[in-house]
């Protein structure tokens, strides 16, 4: 998908949905939240997503890392409120998944970011490959 398109998103468009409080602590002197917020809204949705105890997308003995990451600030958020975050699939690789995650405050895209995960071995923190069972976990959130 092109940037303009993933910008195109709704919360409803992706696979995975949940949400964080908008903390106090979290604004600046501008009285809007940090940008480094932004990071941990996303952190929410991704953590969520990927280790999600019942349905988990990493394979056994293995975790993901985040190999490449990029946000988009496109409005502020606001405190008080609170944040909806969407996480979907790009595209998956031999030990690598592509994400996109999106936050909204009251309906209106606030930020986009774009992620490459990489599957490692928790002993060697090498990559290592998905699994045939993990790929079909984490396509089912494909956009």
């Amino acid at each position: 998908m092109t940037k303009d398109e993933l910008k195109n998103l709704k919360l409803e468009n992706h696979k995975h949905q949940t949400f964080d409080k908008v903390r106090y602590r979290d604004t600046d002197r501008q009285g809007h939240i940090n940008n480094a917020v932004f990071s941990t809204f996303f952190e929410t949705g991704r953590v969520e997503f990927l280790y999600h105890p019942e349905k988990p997308m990493y394979g056994e003995g293995c975790s993901f890392v985040i190999a490449n990451a990029s946000i988009d600030y496109l409005l502020e958020i606001k405190w008080p409120g609170k944040v909806d975050i969407g996480t979907s699939i790009l595209s998956i690789g031999r030990s690598s998944v592509k994400i996109v995650q999106s936050l909204y405050q009251d309906g209106k895209l606030c930020g986009l970011s774009e992620n490459v995960l990489v599957q490692v071995d928790n002993e060697t923190t090498k990559s290592t490959p998905l699994s045939e069972e993990s790929k079909k976990r984490i396509l089912a959130y494909s956009l």
